[in-house]
């Protein structure tokens, strides 16, 4: 037969699409099979072979020779006088496979081969994207920023596949121009009007423990375990962690020498401050250490609500609750628990805090002031003017002139 050489003359698609030489054979084979279905009825009596080496594509009809006048089904039986004009030897009970060529099709027909031909290759190559990507969930992949909208950012992976960072996935501070490298976790694979949608995530929590894995060797070995991670994307994120090995430290180990471990996520993140604590079974610690940096001096806990009233120094109670109140959600978030952050009782509601005699105080006398254990008007005026004097390292006229300051405030 004519070689009709159909594999290389639809090459275009191998160009352009994610397939393989070997799988478009078979979507050849697939589609031409479906048509002599459509123009024979069936296609039990006919080999398809495709040469891979050479791109050529034989189409075989073989029947069985009978007399003249006895064919019954023209499919499998083909009359004598026709078979000697293949071959003039033949005999009547021999097999005979006579040649097809692809101008038997048609023009209609062979238009329609195109387009099924079309048709399965986009189909093999969504479905392929989708399996692909599907197993990469929760995987950390990199891409090149191809387009950038309002409200999301076209990716490309280094297949030229397209995936979708929207802008509720991004990082406020993220700020991408075309060409730019993303790095990002695939999020959810969809199936949108018949197409595969890939969301990228980077501010999802799993995004942050892949990263974590990467710099870290004992969390990625599972020598340390991460048991929870929350998140203000670009803001604060707090981690637990935990080791069954004593003779490791698990927050030295995520944190590094200097810090040198979480400083590339850091920067990864855009600066997000990342808290790394001890997970603890012990409801009270966990949520002393989750409130980190803030000092606690006492905590009542109804575990029946799941609440917890903490007390600290006025001080602290800004650090407790945090930028934006961000630590203490985030802490509430880690424990499970409602935190309510309330000034120390034991501190006379009465008191005034040192620093709020700034304007009439040195700052460096309120400093000593505070290394003796003073931190408010009355710890002050509750020690004599020598015991002052002498733990503070002050001259006597200078401790006279505090106490007189601090009594006036109370008279």
């Amino acid at each position: 037969m004519d070689s009709i050489n159909l594999v290389e003359s639809f090459s275009e698609f191998k160009e352009f699409k994610n397939i393989d030489r070997e799988r478009m054979m078979r979507i050849l084979e697939d589609v031409f099979r479906a048509m002599l279905i459509k123009k024979y009825g069936s296609d039990e009596n006919f080999d398809i072979i495709v040469n891979i080496d050479k791109g050529d594509l034989e189409i075989w009809h073989n029947r069985e020779i009978v007399e003249d006048g006895a064919v019954e089904d023209a499919t499998s039986q083909i009359a004598l006088s026709d078979a000697i004009k293949i071959e003039p030897d033949f005999e009547v009970g021999e097999d005979v496979s006579e040649a097809i060529s692809i101008s038997d099709f048609g023009r209609r027909e062979i238009l329609t081969i195109r387009q099924s031909l079309v048709s399965k290759i986009l189909e093999y190559e969504k479905d392929n994207v989708y399996q692909k990507y599907r197993d990469k969930v929760g995987e950390i992949i990199t891409g090149e920023v191809y387009q950038v909208w309002r409200r999301e950012i076209l990716v490309l992976d280094d297949e030229g596949i397209e995936l979708m960072l929207p802008k509720s996935e991004q990082i406020p501070a993220d700020f991408y121009r075309k060409g730019d490298t993303i790095r990002a976790v695939v999020l959810k694979v969809e199936m949108r009007n018949n197409s595969p949608q890939i969301i990228l995530s980077r501010t999802s929590e799993i995004f942050l423990q892949r990263l974590i894995e990467a710099e870290v060797p004992e969390v990625y070995d599972g020598l340390i375990t991460i048991r929870k991670i929350v998140r203000e994307p670009g803001q604060r994120a707090k981690i637990a962690v935990e080791s069954y090995d004593d003779r490791i430290d698990p927050v030295g180990a995520c944190v590094g020498m200097k810090g040198s471990r979480i400083h590339g996520i850091v920067r990864e993140l855009k600066n997000e401050n990342i808290d790394v604590i001890n997970y603890t079974t012990n409801a009270n610690l966990y949520i002393t250490r989750s409130l980190s940096p803030a000092k606690i001096s006492s905590i009542q806990m109804d575990e029946a609500n799941k609440r917890a009233e903490v007390f600290m120094k006025p001080d602290q109670v800004s650090l407790a609750i945090g930028k934006g109140g961000f630590n203490i959600k985030l802490a509430g978030k880690l424990t499970g628990y409602e935190i309510d952050v309330y000034r120390d009782t034991d501190i006379d509601s009465e008191d005034v805090d040192l620093e709020e005699f700034g304007d009439e105080i040195d700052q460096w006398i309120i400093e000593k002031l505070k290394s003796i254990g003073c931190d408010t008007a009355k710890s002050v005026l509750a020690l004599s003017l020598d015991e002052i004097e002498t733990r503070a390292d002050l001259e006597t006229e200078t401790v006279a002139e505090v106490v007189r300051i601090l009594k006036a405030e109370f008279e």
